[in-house]
């Protein structure tokens, strides 16, 4: 069967019955009373078919590792026969296969050493469920006869936190009552030092909602905020699920609860008696809503995950309903949990019976963590800089893991390490080659032929001993360098292109600082090359000065990692074609200042490398952002002023957005979301929506300050934005940046 996501976790009911009459029981004291026919302990024959049901679809979908968790009822109820059997039959059957993950969830009252010790030869972790202080827990968790279960339950999680024990100590589950006080709960279960702190909304449906005592629609809301914000306020001491599933969501990432967001159930129940059924929590919607009709003796588990009900919950978006997909805190609340969607009328085809108290539980969590959860990268240049060299430099340790064992690699290797090594002058140096943005490019390119299998190590090497070798020559440091050449010449990054002998020839040669520049060792001849040798040999990088107190710009028209834009570069200027390009690049310069001056020193921000293009301008006259580092920018050499005005400015607004991508999540992309463009025929995914925005608004301010503004462009442009600002997908830095874009369109339409 095709399509199907396993099961990587299942619920193992080991004892049907309880020691607690807990009124808020989804067992007991719900709608499905099925409990009532199922044999109170799990038999030996339902845990070895279980085991071997689990292992034979671990082996089928290669799954690393599963989770049993040992549920009830009360599970210690089974007793410590029972419990072993169940250890030593999973771990028996998944030898070999897959990792064991044993958990236990259990109310504390029966727990003891003896269990304990059962626990620590199978690493069993524990989790306890606690409501908070005495009179939070007191409100539910009774006995039968009204007596307190709260003493009881302290001393089972001491003992837990005790040693041998501590490292068994998995956390707290904490159901949520909007009566109790929600500091005190909190300052009780943090007292205990749990590992985790997991709170539960109250299972309820349109049909049975939940307890409203002031009748307010967000009370389950404002109850969790304020344990949120005590949290804050204390540091955050223990983690909390619920809210550090949030804090990932908002930032692009997955959930990390069932109860929240869209990720797919891989859970399965395996009842006392066999019978395989959904999650447990359906139980409280209608009796036989967990049903599959399926058993351990019969059934494989790939079948129950081709259950009608069990795809249902994994549909991710398509599996909400149609409110839940227009909502813009979808991907963090994933329409809450399946259960609370019941309405008798329409199945599951509803927003949660909590929708109201996820919407402001989601929107007043991002509102309280907004702004230190927002990337510095985005306000920041140097912070986005800082942050793109960090990202080269990992990448080439990535490939430098690859190609280690060479050693003409090795070797060059070993010179960039003593370049680092050489003091600030060195460490500078090194700064300068890696930074050039074609190294990234070369890193890239040189990862891609790893992975397919198509890696030429030499040439690795050789682009490896040009970066040490240019690193020794501008630091001017005395450490040997040597380079090797291919067709008789070596381009040493950021300094320039020298030819050591005829096409076709390749070989090896030193190189070294001199007082007037650099010279070369070919044998026994000694060649001098530099800025100052005036040598037909030697072609060195140019550069350009956007302003007089801006640093100048490489015009990177050597690198022959430089072929990474959508149209081809130019071949090495000519002298006087330089100086004409330069010229033109002078007055767009100017016009930029004179018509757009915010823009055009947001522009010129991170500039360092200008890469001249064949052709003239294409259509709308974008500049182009190669696979490259941000620093470097294609803009065709042909284009006129005006055109290469427009080209410099589009092509920073695109190469900042992708640097910005690369180092920061603006958005999401687990999701098939599409959204409607004004400027494409068919919708397309947030982060196209997001680059043209991101443009145009520049493209408008420019043609508004040069009397060539299209009807309409700027309605354009809010439409696009007021979706954009609706969109789920989108993290708190991808909605800061939507929100600086409205703000830029506002100073423009003033």
């Amino acid at each position: 069967m095709t399509g199907l996501i396993a099961f990587r976790e299942i619920v193992l009911k080991v004892h049907s019955r309880c020691d607690l009459a807990c009124d808020h029981c989804y067992v007991y004291e719900h709608a499905d009373q099925s409990w009532r026919a199922r044999p109170k302990v799990i038999s030996p024959e339902v845990i070895s078919h279980t085991a071997s049901r689990l292992a034979e679809h671990a082996r089928d979908h290669a799954l690393p590792s599963v989770t049993v968790i040992l549920h009830g009822g009360e599970p210690l109820l089974a007793g410590t026969s029972r419990l072993r059997l169940v250890c030593e039959e999973f771990g028996r059957a998944l030898s070999g296969i897959a990792a064991l993950d044993l958990r236990i969830h259990t109310n504390g009252l029966q727990l003891s050493r003896r269990y304990l010790d059962l626990f620590d030869e199978f690493d069993v972790r524990v989790g306890i469920s606690l409501d908070g202080d005495r009179a939070a827990n007191d409100r539910h968790r009774r006995f039968a006869d009204g007596r307190t279960s709260h003493p009881l339950v302290l001393a089972a999680v001491a003992l837990l936190r005790s040693e041998p024990y501590r490292h068994l100590y998995q956390g707290l589950l904490c159901t949520v009552d909007v009566a109790n006080d929600p500091v005190a709960v909190l300052d009780a279960l943090v007292e205990l030092e749990p590992p985790r702190v997991d709170f539960l909304l109250p299972h309820g449906t349109w049909e049975t909602p939940p307890a409203r005592p002031d009748g307010a629609p967000d009370a389950y809301a404002r109850w969790l905020l304020r344990v949120f914000d005590h949290w804050d306020r204390l540091g955050r001491p223990v983690p909390v699920r619920l809210f550090e599933s949030l804090l990932s969501t908002l930032r692009g990432g997955p959930s990390l609860t069932e109860s929240l967001g869209l990720a797919p159930t891989d859970l399965v129940v395996v009842e006392t008696d066999g019978t395989l059924e959904q999650v447990d929590s359906l139980k409280s919607a209608f009796d036989g809503a967990a049903a599959t009709g399926f058993n351990v003796f019969d059934h494989a588990f790939d079948q129950v995950a081709a259950h009608p009900g069990v795809r249902a919950r994994q549909l991710g978006l398509a599996g909400v309903s149609d409110s839940c997909r227009r909502c813009p805190v979808v991907r963090s609340c994933g329409g809450g949990l399946y259960t609370h969607r019941y309405r008798e009328r329409n199945g599951f085809d509803n927003p949660s019976v909590y929708c109201t108290d996820l919407r402001e539980l989601v929107d007043g969590v991002e509102g309280r963590t907004a702004l230190r959860e927002t990337a510095p990268e985005l306000s920041d240049p140097a912070e986005l800089t800082r942050s793109q060299q960090e990202l080269t430099r990992m990448l080439l340790a990535r490939l430098n893991a690859d190609l280690a064992g060479d050693p003409d690699w090795a070797r060059a290797w070993e010179l960039l390490a003593a370049v680092e090594r050489a003091g600030e002058a060195g460490a500078d140096a090194l700064d300068a080659v890696l930074d050039h943005p074609f190294t990234r490019t070369w890193v890239l390119a040189a990862l891609d032929a790893a992975r397919g299998g198509t890696q030429d190590t030499a040439e690795a090497a050789r682009r490896l001993t040009a970066l040490g070798a240019a690193a020794v020559l501008r630091g001017g440091l005395e450490l040997p360098a040597e380079v090797a050449y291919r067709d008789g010449e070596v381009y040493l990054p950021t300094l320039g292109l020298l030819r050591l002998g005829e096409p076709g020839t390749e070989g090896r040669a030193a190189l070294h600082v001199t007082d007037e520049g650099y010279a070369v060792r070919d044998g026994r001849a000694e060649h001098r090359f530099g800025p100052a040798a005036g040598d037909a040999r030697w072609q060195p990088v140019r550069t350009w000065s956007p302003g007089p107190d801006a640093a100048p710009v490489a015009l990177e028209d050597l690198d022959p990692y430089r072929k990474c834009f959508a149209r081809p570069p130019r071949l090495r200027l000519g002298t006087g074609e330089a100086e004409e390009w330069r010229g033109r690049l002078d007055r767009a310069w100017a016009l930029l200042h004179e018509v757009v001056p915010e823009f055009a020193r947001a522009a010129a921000a991170g500039l360092t490398t200008l890469t001249p293009l064949a052709g003239g301008p294409r259509a709308g006259g974008w500049g182009e952002a190669g696979r490259h580092g941000p620093g470097a920018l294609g803009v065709p050499y042909a284009a006129g002023v005006r055109e290469t005005a427009l080209a410099l400015l589009t092509g920073r607004r695109r190469t900042r957005l992708r640097a910005l991508t690369e180092v920061a999540d603006l958005y999401a992309l687990d999701g098939e979301w599409q959204h409607r463009s004004p400027w494409r025929e068919r919708p397309v995914p947030v982060s196209r929506l997001l680059a043209d925005v991101h443009e145009r608004v520049a493209v408008e301010a420019y043609r508004r300050a040069t009397a060539a503004a299209e009807p309409g462009g700027s309605d354009r442009i809010h439409r696009a934005l007021d979706r954009l600002s609706e969109a789920a997908e989108l993290t708190v830095t991808g909605k800061r940046l939507v929100a600086e874009l409205r703000y830029e369109l506002k100073t423009v339409d003033a």
